[in-house]
């Protein structure tokens, strides 16, 4: 009779935490523990949150009579990582260090991997990180700009991505690494990737400013007329970063990033809010067409996920212009938890090997004659 695996993933946000319990790729458990924000604030470093997060998952286990004596594996978001190839990382040393610190990016994330290492410490079990946000497996032609002192970073959703494209290839009776993809996460940040035989090769830098306008992020924007809103002397570099990263978007434009209250303007006539939001699919479904150019135009599908492909007008509405290129297949929602989980699976059970975290990033830039 073949084994069966218990793992908990964990997956620590701004001002929550998810986790889920799973046995194989069976949910037992799950819930999304939302955190006091004024208590948050009282940690002058997210590392400095651990004890807090792991005392509330714990109470909240506790509630339900769950032990974590014998689970097999402690499976976390990861983050702050250098760039780094996708897969399953065991927490080693290396990667627990620059966790604490957010060597790359100081983002909750970064507590994923720190809070798989405690409970492995406590309880037993391995201790792993899965398609962290730092993976970076663009190839050479993607990281040039036209500035020479400035290169494009991979940076987006490539835990869910990976997640969907693992997903439907498994329906076409295919694998990932057999397939050509294009795949959109649509959320409150939107980013679109290229995917060749398993790798992301490139896409949008969802974080920096690049792709598509999106409900709380300003995508791509005339670099010299921001030039000029940062030298107007109107704004601080820190009210110019949030714009561009957590409140530009539909938020700058129309106020909200509530996509119904967006639809109820639109509904009751707001022509400016079906402007704005008409322009956000038509960014969505350009970039998916200038993705389509770097698999030269050999794709086997189109893939939607994240929050916003429950929204029949905006999915339909980028389907339209699409279609031609591939068909089109929707994965509404995350499954990031089923991700995690099913990436410890994966070594556990011998399918993969997990990797080693050197430290060192994949890409250390270009040699210049």
């Amino acid at each position: 009779m073949n084994r069966k695996y218990r793992l908990l993933a964990i997956n620590p946000g701004s001002t929550s935490t998810k986790v889920a319990l799973f046995e194989d790729q069976t949910e037992l458990f799950a819930a999304n523990i939302a955190h006091d924000a004024a208590r948050l604030q009282e940690f002058k470093e997210i590392s400095d949150q651990l004890p807090y997060r792991k005392e509330i998952i714990l109470a909240e286990l506790g509630k339900k009579n769950i032990s974590l004596k014998g689970i097999d594996a402690f499976v976390g978001r990861g983050g702050g990582l250098v760039g780094l190839a996708g897969g399953t990382y065991e927490v080693n040393e290396t990667l627990l260090h620059h966790a604490r610190i957010g060597f790359t990016v100081k983002h909750p994330a970064i507590l994923g991997s720190q809070l798989a290492r405690e409970f492995a410490n406590v309880y037993g079990g391995r201790a792993y990180v899965v398609d962290p946000p730092d993976v970076d497996e663009f190839e050479p032609l993607a990281r040039i700009s036209g500035l020479a002192e400035v290169f494009r970073e991979s940076r987006g959703h490539p835990l869910n991505q990976k997640a969907v494209a693992r997903r439907y290839a498994a329906e076409m009776g295919s694998c990932y690494e057999d397939l050509d993809l294009v795949i959109a996460h649509l959320g409150g940040g939107v980013s679109v990737a290229a995917h060749r035989k398993g790798r992301m090769i490139d896409g949008t830098d969802a974080i920096n400013g690049d792709g598509p306008l999106a409900p709380t992020r300003a995508g791509a924007l005339p670099a010299t007329a921001v030039v000029r809103m940062c030298y107007s002397g109107k704004y601080t570099e820190r009210e110019m970063y949030n714009r561009i990263t957590k409140t530009g978007g539909l938020i700058d434009h129309l106020g909200t990033a509530e996509v119904r209250e967006i639809l109820e303007r639109i509904g009751s006539g707001d022509a400016y809010a079906r402007l704005v939001y008409e322009a956000l699919i038509y960014q969505i479904a350009k970039n998916i067409g200038a993705y389509a150019t770097v698999l030269q135009g050999r794709v086997d599908a189109i893939l939607l996920t994240g929050g916003l492909a429950h929204e029949r007008y905006l999915v339909d509405g980028i389907t339209a212009r699409v279609q031609y290129i591939a068909p089109v297949k929707v994965y509404a929602g995350e499954f990031e938890m089923e991700a995690l989980a099913a990436g410890a699976l994966r070594v556990l059970t011998g399918q993969e090997q997990a990797k080693t975290y050197t430290g060192i990033p994949v890409w250390q830039g270009f040699e210049r004659k």
